[in-house]
């Protein structure tokens, strides 16, 4: 199955998770055709300053790969900067959040998979 570009869905969230401005996302694998592993396959983008505040897991967990930009990340607590290349893992469980710290918009692909290990589904 081939999904073109402007046939690729668009969503626009504002304050998500008590964060800052608007995060984008283009959904590069729909939900339903997922095969159940996930909920969540988009290239993310948020704009300089806009950020998606802090939230928890459950029965699931993201994966963050930077794909360009610069942004620091809350993992469990910790602050990082991370950078192009860069990736952030948030298991079953654990918290996070992440702001454009940089000066151009921030772009990496977000993954939500469900924890098929975890009977929390």
């Amino acid at each position: 199955m081939i999904t073109r570009q402007q046939d690729i869905a668009v969503t626009e969230q504002a304050a998500l998770f008590g964060g800052t401005g608007v995060l984008k996302n283009s959904h590069f694998l729909r939900k339903e055709d997922s095969c159940d592993s996930g909920r969540l396959f988009a290239r993310s983008t948020l704009a300089k300053g806009h950020s998606i505040g802090q939230h928890a897991h459950k029965g699931e967990f993201e994966v963050y790969y930077i794909l360009s930009g610069a942004a620091r990340v809350c993992d469990n607590g910790e602050f990082h900067e991370l950078g192009a290349g860069d990736a952030l893992l948030t298991k079953n469980g654990e918290y996070h959040s992440i702001e454009n710290v940089g000066e151009d918009d921030l772009h990496y692909i977000a993954m939500i998979l469900f924890d098929k290990s975890s009977n929390s589904l």
